[in-house]
């Protein structure tokens, strides 16, 4: 018999779906079927279910933070289940442990995270027995079966254990310890408060604040153009002044005297010069372009747009989220007629069809095995979704992603730029900018807001004569850089090589996807909210005050630069492929470290920090302690717990992922006791509950959840309301 862990509660109901199977407390079991002779047993992590232990844990005198404690370095890392994760921990050991258990099929999400999630679970009970490795990029049945019949071997995926391992324990040495460090130091200069530092986290503040100080910095100055209107055989239109390619003018004086003189002059057109230029649809979606667009379209947070879309997947309508490819194999682009058949079928993308191009499979932009990494671009699978039972976020995602997958069979646009060189009186050079949709091509389906200052034209040929009609001095002033949106900051946190001088690092860096990874930028992000680094106001992202102080503390050191990502990243991609080794690796980071504490408090006498930064520093204030809650079970929807809020039981993490799983705790006139919503959440079913009252029929029944729709039901003694 095998035991299969997935990540996630939903995911394990979805990969037991597709079997023949029945539901118990924390597991499913699928019986015995043609791809396993024997059955099997399905169970879940709750995402992260095991954690780095605290500095205490290893020496007691760590809990204290001092100078003298520094640097914390275990000997040997270790992981602990979270508290309020022990119950479904015990489930999977007491699976794990069963005779009948002959091997266990990780099924974690495919990638670096899903890899540690599950291994280190099996480590801490230290179950021995044979493994295979479930590597799918869908949800979809068809996936979920021919991926079980092709399991990988353990050892194909040891080397993601081994640098998700590293990754995490060098991240916790780092953290822990510049953690500590800065704050100490700058606790000495009068800024009380815990000051947050990672590998991650911090150089991405650093761009941060560097956009920041620019806008901050930054100097209006005044400027002036001259435009003017002609006349040419009756066909009117404007254009700007020009002196050798450059349309503004640095006195007001000097504008004025060239608008004089062309008032009233004559007109000649000198150039009439048209380009075409072709544009390509664009690449399919991977995770940090789908957030980038959902930000600029809908404000989406990152977050909030991995959430919707991982949703999406885990019902199964389109491929795994956390994707850094844009790109697709043959096997996948072969199987985009039958998605886009039944895509025809639907209302909203009707009309996008017959496709102008019936198949993708062999052009190299969108097909090309050697860009697919772990997994491919985000597609929508065959399994259409029910748009009326979709919400509305959900829908928006999806058809982002439907819209390109469509796109993608469309010919390329045409656009004809023209540039239109007026002279007035034989001297003064004016010119005027305009274009001309040729061919819509992809831009039927995915609709481009223009950002230039083009208009259409009129016909103009070279020679015509004409008129000048008006001449006019509009005065403006240079702009400052603009604030990153949360949209923006993704894509800046992927191509922070850009922000390297080292070609070389630049290139290591631009390999190995920037600042984080596809899976982790969203909460990095949220991360730097939750830790008042940035503010996020009409979706532009302000650094605090905070955040200036600590980028100005940490100064040129290594951890605010992307320098330092690219290196990091060289050696975990080292380690990823087998060639480098974890324990050289955590030498170097420990090597690091004690650099890092020497020079910051060398550096720390020399901090001069002025007086208007020590006004804008709020402190950390000491928050009331809140309310205690009794976590009564686990959530349905996420990896949260359900408590009780007053007037129902609710899901605590409503505030982190906006969860609206509820339970009332009154239903057709019954008070729900604690005692048994303890009982349906951790055992499926509450006791036999007397006394529900509908249409003036009083019966009794037992509640029950519905585990597809999650919603409470009834259950009778004899049948179910199902």
């Amino acid at each position: 018999m095998k035991l299969i862990i997935a990540e996630k509660p939903d995911q394990g109901s979805t990969l037991a779906s597709i079997f023949k199977h029945k539901k118990q407390n924390g597991f499913i079991e699928i019986f015995p079927n043609d791809v396993f002779n024997k059955g099997a047993y399905v169970t879940w992590a709750i995402g992260h279910l095991c954690q780095l232990v605290p500095p205490e844990k290893y020496q007691p005198s760590w809990k204290k933070w001092s100078f003298d404690t520094l640097p914390m370095i275990p000997a040997h890392f270790e992981y602990e289940v979270t508290k309020d994760k022990l119950k479904q921990f015990a489930v999977i050991k007491k699976l794990a442990s069963h005779s009948e258990v002959s091997e266990i099929i990780h099924a974690g999400d495919a990638g670096r995270e899903g890899e540690l999630i599950i291994r280190n679970i099996l480590r801490l009970i230290h179950c021995k027995k044979p493994m295979k490795r479930l590597w799918i990029s869908s949800l979809t049945p068809n996936a979920i079966r021919e991926g079980f019949k092709k399991l990988l071997e353990e050892s194909e995926t040891r080397s993601l254990f081994f640098e998700a391992y590293t990754r995490a324990c060098a991240d916790w040495v780092v953290g822990m310890n510049a953690s500590r460090l800065y704050s100490l130091l700058l606790k000495e200069q009068g800024f009380a408060d815990v000051f947050s530092v990672g590998r991650v986290q911090t150089p991405t503040l650093a761009l941060i604040v560097k956009r920041e100080l620019e806008i901050e910095n930054f100097k209006a100055e005044p400027f002036w153009e001259v435009v003017a209107s002609f006349s040419i055989n009756s066909k009117k239109y404007s254009g700007k002044w020009q002196n050798n390619g450059e349309s503004r003018v640095s006195t007001k004086d000097l504008a004025e005297k060239v608008a004089e003189f062309c008032k009233g002059k004559p007109a000649e057109v000198s150039d009439v010069l048209s380009e075409r230029k072709e544009f390509f649809p664009p690449l399919l979606y991977n995770l940090s372009a789908l957030q980038a667009d959902a930000n600029r379209l809908f404000k989406f947070s990152p977050q909030k747009t991995l959430d919707v879309t991982q949703k999406l997947y885990q019902k199964g309508h389109v491929s795994y989220p956390r994707s850094d490819s844009r790109y697709v194999t043959i096997e996948e682009a072969n199987t985009f007629p039958e998605i886009l058949n039944k895509m025809s079928k639907l209302n909203s993308y009707a009309s996008f069809f017959p496709l102008p191009i019936p198949s993708i499979s062999h052009n190299k932009r969108y097909v090309n095995e050697k860009k697919v990494t772990d997994h491919y671009a985000i597609i929508p699978t065959e399994q259409i979704p029910n748009f009326d039972k979709m919400g509305a976020e959900e829908q928006k995602i999806y058809d982002l992603i439907v819209k390109s997958l469509i796109a993608a069979h469309y010919q390329k646009a045409i656009v004809e730029y023209t540039t239109v060189t007026t002279l007035v009186d034989g001297r003064a050079t004016f010119i005027s900018k305009g274009k001309v949709q040729i061919e819509d091509g992809w831009r039927k389906v995915i609709h481009q807001k223009d950002n230039d200052d083009e208009t259409a034209l009129p016909l103009l040929t070279k020679d015509e004569k004409g008129q000048t009609l008006k001449v006019d001095v509009k005065e403006s002033q240079t702009q400052p850089p603009k604030r990153y949106t949360e949209g923006q900051l993704i894509t800046v946190m992927k191509t922070a090589g850009k922000h390297i001088e080292d070609k070389e690092l630049e290139k290591i860096l631009s390999k190995t996807e920037g600042l984080g990874t596809e899976a982790t930028r969203a909460g990095i992000i949220t991360m730097l909210k939750d830790r008042k680094y940035i503010e996020v106001s009409k979706n532009l992202v302000y650094a605090t005050s905070k955040a200036k102080i600590l980028i100005k503390a940490i100064g040129d050191e290594i951890l605010a630069s992307p320098e330092m990502t690219a290196k990091w990243e060289q050696k975990l991609k080292e380690i990823s492929d087998g060639a480098a080794s974890p324990k050289n690796f955590m030498e170097q980071t420990e090597k690091m470290v004690h650099h890092l504490i020497a020079i910051g408090k060398d550096h720390a006498s020399s901090w001069d920090f002025s007086e208007k930064e020590r006004q804008e520093f709020t402190p950390a204030k000491q928050s009331p302690k809140k309310k205690a809650f009794t976590k009564l079970g686990p959530c349905k929807k996420c990896d949260g717990s359900i408590v009780d809020k007053g007037n129902f039981y609710g899901c605590t993490n409503y505030q982190k992922n906006h969860c609206n799983f509820t339970i009332s705790k009154k239903i057709l006139g019954k008070n729900i006791t604690q005692k048994n919503i303890k009982l349906l959440l951790n055992e499926g079913k509450t006791e036999l509950i007397e006394g529900f009252t509908k249409n003036d029929k009083v019966f009794n029944a037992r509640l029950i959840i519905d585990e597809n729709e999650k919603i409470v039901r009834f259950l009778f003694e004899t049948t179910s309301l199902n």
